[in-house]
């Protein structure tokens, strides 16, 4: 059994404490009736099931906010806040105010924009607010003469959030008059009311997900909080403000500078000392706008943060692929213009953008986005005009910044030598390839008698005695093991030719066989899964917390291909009567102790180690396919893993110890 998880902040503790299993003898046994349901021998225009209004996003909520966990609750958020954010773009707002209540499961949202129509919409012959509310693809973004750019383009983010909420409010203020409707789950409670004269104009949405829905509804301020402050960055001028009445703090976020301020934000938060004091900033107008700053740092990584129409696109899209192309042509042509070309070695694109740090935006008015959730950009005519706008522009500034240029040359230089220098310290450690014979393979590998096939797997064991148990109890046709000794070095802010002089992680590296760095060929792994192995307590979490981050700075294709997972542990073996159980934490005992307390006597063992397990124990809970249960390694929101490794795992003490401090009161239990 495998059950997927996302890497992210709220899971990275690490994807190992909020998952819990319990494994009887009956546990896996089914009646074939339950396996395989009757099936209806007739098929018959009856059988056709029509959704209609709101049902279709009640029924599959997942097609349009792209699933009902936390990423889903708060796109719930996004998608009226973009609404919000689209009357200031276009320069009818100024003030957004989002507001968490007490109760930490709902939100209201209020702009000063101009207030969404309340007159009759003359089709459906009901009021323009409740069309927008209950009618999908229903909006006044399809009409060029009411928004010049816009985030929302589908017209289905205010219909959705409706559906998808146990209740909502929507109260508008335009024309002397404030009008208020209510709905529940969708449908409205009844008709539009006026309730008052009013001042001003603007729009306040509250709404409360639906928690048979969403299994949690609770959302978490601090995402809240840094996509607000990042909107203020991307709208100069615009006041963006949020109040936590959980915990009663307030922010207020604005600047005045925009992305200049947003990009030395980023830069101190990645600790990446820059090579340039002043930073590149564009901002042009060519069928769209561009707005574009950056800057080259120390750092051995590119981190480029996009954004359409205040979206943002962490799948990227034409829009940087432009950006790339601009910049290595921009580049290229200093380069070749002062004939700084460096003898013995070859730039490549990735030696340029190497430690480039930037924040690109552009506006436009039909943007593509693939999939309501808009992560990533689709026009293919916004790369050329993207590289048209950037490349004569950052070249005319490296012209007349030749000591700033010669600098960055220098640097990007220096990242061609390093990974040259990389690559053959790599030939010296990767092994050949799986169809190329076995030498080279480290001494301590236990391999499969198949490697190389879709089905084999690597398991890295934590220490030699636990290696030994899985050695004995794995399936040697199609499963090695790969003890490692002690804890690996922290490979954050370390380069790759520093981490193959590590024994350890050297000996991963030509297990896995498929390289390191910017060499990593994914066809020449040679498993089909690798599964990090450790024990169910907090020194087993460190362990794969560091093999982890090694992952993720220095072999990211294998996460981004799905080939990364974590091995679930039981802590304890319970034993009531003639029966066993096992349970991964605390919380998975307690509940079992209470379901079972009634029959016998719980007996209760909690392994110290995985070592102290007998191979067929360690066969039953952990290795074997059918009755284990895997974590797969993903990349939520590549921005805040980027983020909160750097924290976790970097050299500044100081943002460990913030984080923790922050997060001191969710800690229950602490094992040390």
């Amino acid at each position: 059994m495998m059950r997927e998880a996302r890497w992210s902040p709220a899971s990275i503790s690490f994807c190992l404490l909020p998952f819990a299993f319990c494994l009887s003898p009956s546990a896996f046994c089914r009646s074939p009736s339950i396996l395989n349901p009757p099936l209806s021998t007739s098929y018959t225009a009856k059988d056709i099931t029509v959704l209609e209004g709101l049902e279709p996003v009640r029924k599959r909520p997942g097609m349009y906010i792209g699933g009902v966990g936390a990423t889903g609750l708060h796109h719930l958020v996004w998608e009226v806040l973009d609404n919000s954010i689209d009357e200031a773009m276009n320069g009818h707002a100024s003030n957004i105010r989002v507001t968490l209540h007490k109760d930490g499961s709902s939100l209201t949202i209020e702009d000063d924009g101009r207030g969404i129509p309340v007159d009759l919409h003359p089709r459906t012959k009901k009021s323009a607010l409740e069309v927008i509310f209950t009618v999908l693809h229903a909006g006044g973004k399809f009409e060029s003469g009411n928004y010049k750019t816009a985030g929302g383009l589908h017209g289905v983010g205010a219909s959705v959030v409706n559906a998808l909420s146990r209740e909502l409010v929507a109260t508008v203020r335009r024309d002397g008059a404030q009008w208020e409707m209510s709905f529940k789950q969708g449908k409205p409670n009844g008709p539009l009311k006026r309730t008052g004269a009013a001042r001003g104009s603007g729009t306040t949405v509250f709404f409360r997900p639906d928690p048979t829905i969403f299994p949690k509804v609770e959302f978490d301020p601090q995402i809240i909080r840094e996509r607000l402050e990042v909107a203020s960055y991307l709208h100069r001028g615009v006041k963006v403000s949020f109040e936590d009445e959980t915990t009663g703090r307030k922010d207020v976020y604005q600047h005045a500078d925009g992305l200049v301020d947003y990009l030395q934000k980023v830069v101190g938060e990645r600790q990446a000392k820059p090579v340039h004091e002043s930073p590149f900033a564009v901002e042009k107008e060519n069928g769209l706008k561009l707005e574009l700053v950056l800057q080259w740092t120390e750092s051995t990584d590119e981190h480029l943060r996009s954004y359409v129409n205040g979206i943002p696109t962490g799948s990227g899209g034409t829009h940087e692929g432009g950006f790339r192309a601009g910049l290595g042509k921009a580049v290229r042509n200093y380069i070749e213009t002062h004939n700084l070309s460096p003898k013995g070695v070859t730039l490549t694109a990735d030696d340029i953008r190497e430690g480039v740090t930037g924040i690109l935006s552009v506006f436009l008015a039909e943007p593509q986005f693939q999939g309501q959730t808009k992560d990533r950009l689709n026009n293919p005519e916004v790369l050329s005009a993207v590289d048209g706008l950037v490349r004569p522009a950052l070249e005319h500034w490296l012209n007349n910044n030749q000591s700033v240029a010669e600098s960055i040359v220098a640097r990007i230089i220096l990242a061609a030598r390093a990974r040259e220098a990389s690559r053959a310290a790599q030939q010296e450690v990767v092994r050949k390839g799986p169809t190329s014979g076995r030498v080279n393979l480290p001494g301590k590998l236990s391999d499969c008698t198949h490697p190389g096939s879709i089905t084999s797997e690597l398991f890295i064991v934590e220490g030699d005695s636990a290696g030994g148990s899985a050695k004995q109890g794995r399936d040697r046709a199609r499963q090695a093991i790969l003890p490692l000794r002690g804890k690996v070095l922290n490979t954050e802010g370390v380069s790759t030719g520093k981490v193959l002089e590590n024994k350890e992680l050297s000996d991963l590296v030509t297990a896995i066989g498929c390289g390191v760095g910017k060499n990593v060929d994914i066809t020449r792994m040679r498993y089909g899964k690798v599964i990090l192995l450790s024990d169910a307590d907090s020194d087993g979490h460190h362990i794969s917390t560091l093999l982890l981050t090694f992952l993720y700075r220095h072999m990211p294709q294998l996460i981004q291909a799905g080939r990364v997972f974590l091995a679930q542990p039981p802590l304890y073996r319970i034993d009531i009567g003639k029966e066993t159980y096992w349970a991964l934490d605390d919380a998975q005992k307690d509940a079992i102790v209470r379901q079972k307390s009634g029959r016998a006597k719980a007996e209760i063992t909690r392994f110290k180690g995985l070592g102290e397990m007998m191979p067929k124990v360690l066969w039953e809970t952990t290795l074997n396919p059918r009755t284990r249960r895997l974590l797969k390694v993903q990349i939520a929101d590549q921005l805040v893993t980027d983020r909160v490794i750097n924290e976790l795992m970097g050299k500044d003490a100081s943002a460990r110890f913030r984080f923790i401090m922050d997060r001191a009161e969710d800690a229950q239990e602490l094992d040390v």
